[in-house]
């Protein structure tokens, strides 16, 4: 089993950037991917950005340019840093593992509010 923490959410001002932070423990020798999603109320779920042990990364388009995922120097840690964050950013931002049996692990959810 793999766990996932979040943390850094918040509000935040239109223009302004935030860092988001998700901790694992657990099996993580286990885990080939991580990622951010997010879902806003009344959507589904999306993906936001994904780094896989390789360091090879992909981003949601509405989100390229602006986001960087990128992995700490501790193998169990993973970031996301949101520059010129919108009010359509607006969403709960969730940690996501994938372990090397296709099964997902998923952290508890960061609440993010961009807002003037």
């Amino acid at each position: 089993q793999v766990q996932l923490v979040e943390s850094g959410g918040g509000l935040v001002q239109p223009g302004g950037s935030l860092r988001l932070s998700c901790a694992a423990s657990g099996r993580i020798f286990s885990i080939y991917a991580m990622g951010w999603y997010r879902q806003a109320p009344g959507k589904q779920r999306e993906l936001v950005a994904r780094i896989t042990t390789g360091n090879i990364t992909n981003y949601a388009d509405s989100v390229k340019g602006r986001f960087t995922i990128s992995r700490g120097n501790a193998e169990n840690t993973m970031y996301l840093q949101m520059n010129s964050l919108k009010p359509e950013d607006t969403a709960v931002y969730y940690c996501n593992g994938e372990d090397w049996n296709n099964d997902a692990y998923w952290g508890q959810g960061t609440q993010v509010t961009v807002s003037s």
